[in-house]
């Protein structure tokens, strides 16, 4: 199993941690409402979990593979909003190398705001 794989599996089984293991100690997250990209384990770690409370009925539709990168569609719900996303992360040199980034982009616009809101009360709370 790759470490793309196994980032699905972990998120998909409400692993937070195991995920995070999975990249680098400098991973870079894109988020896909704030402009300026977050750096480090710790900041990951934060985000992962706080997308774990704030995501219902999260689930991966589809999936693409490429020589430097993976991308998982996904659903879920965000207070009472549908949104529909991807989580793009990079891997290393070869499958089994740790994970260094994960970009996020969500829609619609309505409830990228409601997922904005709501993980900025828990990660400035």
């Amino acid at each position: 199993m790759s470490t793309a794989e196994r980032f699905r599996a972990a998120v998909e089984s409400g692993d937070p941690a195991s995920a995070v293991d999975l990249f680098t100690s400098d991973v870079v997250f894109n988020s896909p409402v704030v402009h300026k990209p977050y750096q480090g384990r710790e900041a990951l770690a934060a985000i992962l979990g706080a997308v774990g409370t704030v995501f219902e009925n999260f689930h991966y539709t589809a999936e693409y593979s490429g020589p430097d990168g993976h991308v998982l569609v996904f659903r879920a719900d965000v207070g009472g909003r549908q949104l529909e996303g991807v989580d793009i992360v990079r891997t290393g040199e070869g499958p089994d190398d740790l994970l260094t980034e994960l970009t996020v982009l969500v829609r619609p616009y309505s409830a990228a705001t409601e997922l904005r809101e709501r993980m900025a009360a828990l990660l400035t709370g």
